[in-house]
């Protein structure tokens, strides 16, 4: 078997774990990121609705896979599935995202004591509070390059700087209609900051607003993907070895349970052993879980960490819903309908005036809320040609599809919105090994049972139908909205809760996996509950944090 060795050696290349490679090899330690999938490049991004994560950059269904066990009304029902598969890139799922980067708030560190607990739900307060993150948050602002304007706003967390470090991206016209229509209803619209770059900066270019963001890698690296931002930076040090094609199955730990080794397959097959001082797992929240729990050793019989079985508990999604407002042309003006037309900067508004939910009528008191991004759409006319073809069951043709063609592409404009809320933990939402399942490398695949929490779906209808609300005021024909009632593919975390007691939590609050010296987990799995936003800008955080800590142990 072949045998390479560094200081640190991290398991994937995603958010957790770009910011630690950054910067542990800028301190001058030797450090190799194992990725499991291959290494692209900005020139390998086209702007193709054809080439999405799903098809190329992602795992395939043939090779390896999920079970997916969800409720079906009458029971459970389980399936293979691959929608789990975010990235398998080096860089990972961030080369894909979106970029909204809203942090969390303090109220998210302290659910139970602001809110008491809710039956059914594991909800726990965090072992680390907002002020602790606070300077990792402006670190991640400043390093991996954040764009924004700061507003006042009643839930606006606490600053140690005044704004952000580099201007929005540049906005579509119909922004100042969102913002005049939310005046007028007393809310407080939120110019959404992103991870991209307005401009050049280390060596990345600016946002070349081809429209083509969410679900595709970005051409420019103006996409605050680990890769662009982290990585690459990180490699002219000299000190970081990127190996791609490297499938880890087993971290190896010695009689007093701490990790000596990882084993990975490589391109060929063929194993290859990984020696380090420090171990980071960072390979996303169910495949954090499936690794430590395919990892037992002397100490750890039933897994890396699992002395108290909490390896894979605590998994959370994210709820919250999508809708959309469609503003047909024949009701605007000639000026208007050119701005509703203009193709390429961002709608970058969002809405927290239900972060926190005063509607006792609804809940009976106040309870968690959420966030609304509402955004564009990445460009997909043959998708959406495609979906015009059959009316109630019927294939349309002829001068029928024709005029639905043109309605969609000439006379109209769809805008999309999307609510963030809590998925509250509970005992039904979790990451287990399945028992028959194994991927092409004859490992035992993931089982990820996903129980949704019934307060969920009441939180987030009610503010889909805020969102709805919205787009009537800023004059849509057509609204629609749906609260998500399936999981998320792609933000999911926990798995790997950090706490203080070991009973009840697989990390400790340094993120140091229970039971252990030297396997630290950086990427989503650690956190107890989501926030009512996306997790990346916060997981970024938390990696320089973890980075930090290992830095301190090293010495």
């Amino acid at each position: 078997m072949t045998t390479l060795e560094f200081d640190v050696c991290i398991v994937g290349s995603g958010a957790g774990a770009g910011s630690v490679a950054y910067e542990l090899s800028k301190a001058g330690y030797r450090v190799g990121v194992l990725e499991k999938g291959g290494w692209y490049k900005e020139n390998d991004f086209f702007k193709d609705e054809q080439l999405p994560r799903h098809n190329v950059f992602q795992s395939q269904l043939k090779d390896e896979r999920h079970v997916l066990e969800e409720p079906d009304g009458e029971g459970w029902n389980s399936y293979n599935t691959d929608q789990f598969w975010g990235g398998n890139i080096v860089g990972g799922a961030s080369n894909f995202m979106s970029g909204y980067f809203h942090r969390l708030k303090p109220v998210d560190f302290r659910l139970v004591s602001t809110f008491g607990p809710i039956k059914g739900a594991n909800t726990v307060d965090w072992p680390i509070s907002y002020d602790d993150l606070e300077p990792y948050y402006r670190k991640v602002e400043e390093i991996i390059g954040v764009s924004g304007k700061v507003v006042k706003h009643p839930h606006l967390e606490p600053r140690s700087t005044k704004d952000y470090p580099f201007p929005p991206t540049a906005e579509h016209p119909i922004a100042a209609r969102f913002d005049k229509a939310c005046k007028k209803m007393g809310l407080h619209p939120l110019p959404m900051a992103r991870g991209i770059l307005p401009k050049p900066f280390n060596g990345r270019r600016g946002c070349e607003y081809s429209g083509y963001c969410g679900s595709y890698g970005c051409h420019s690296g103006a996409k605050a993907s680990s890769r662009a931002a982290l990585l690459d930076q990180a490699l002219s040090t000299g000190k970081l070895k990127i190996i791609p094609h490297a499938k880890v199955y087993r971290v190896n730990s010695d009689q007093k349970g701490n990790a000596t080794s990882v084993d990975y397959y490589d391109r060929q097959g063929k194993s290859v052993e990984v020696r380090a001082k420090i171990i980071v797992i960072a390979c996303y929240s169910i495949e954090s879980a499936r690794l430590l729990l395919s990892s037992p050793g002397p100490k750890h019989p039933d897994g890396l960490g699992n002395r108290y079985q909490q390896l894979g508990k605590n998994l959370h999604c994210c709820s919250g819903g999508t809708g959309h407002g469609v503003f047909e042309f024949d009701h605007f003006t000639e000026q208007e309908v050119r701005d509703f037309k203009i193709l390429g900067p961002f709608f970058n508004r969002a809405l927290q005036d239900w972060y926190i939910i005063n509607d006792k009528k609804a809940f009976g008191g106040p309870v968690k809320g959420g966030t609304i991004d509402f955004v564009f759409d990445p460009p997909t006319p043959t998708s959406d040609a495609n979906e015009l073809k059959r009316e109630n069951g019927k294939l349309l043709w002829g001068t029928p599809l024709k005029q639905r063609l043109k309605s969609l592409f000439t006379q109209s404009k769809n805008f999309k919105y999307e609510v963030f809320c809590d998925w509250l933990t509970n005992d039904d939402c979790y990451v287990s090994l399945d028992t028959k399942e194994k991927d092409k490398w004859g490992t035992p695949v993931a089982r990820v049972k996903v129980g949704v929490h019934p307060h969920d779906m009441k939180v987030s209808q009610y503010i889909v139908d805020k969102g709805k609300e919205v787009m009537k005021a800023m004059g849509a024909q057509q609204v629609w909205g749906n609260a998500w009632s399936a999981p998320t593919p792609n933000l999911v975390a926990g798995g790997l809760r950090f706490g203080h007691d070991p009973k009840t939590s697989a990390l400790d609050a340094d993120c140091r996996v229970h039971g252990t010296d030297n396997v630290f987990v950086s990427d989503g799995s650690f956190m107890p509950n989501g926030g009512s936003v996306t997790p990346t800008f916060t997981i970024y955080a938390n990696a320089f944090r973890v980075a930090d800590k290992i830095k301190s142990q090293l010495g």
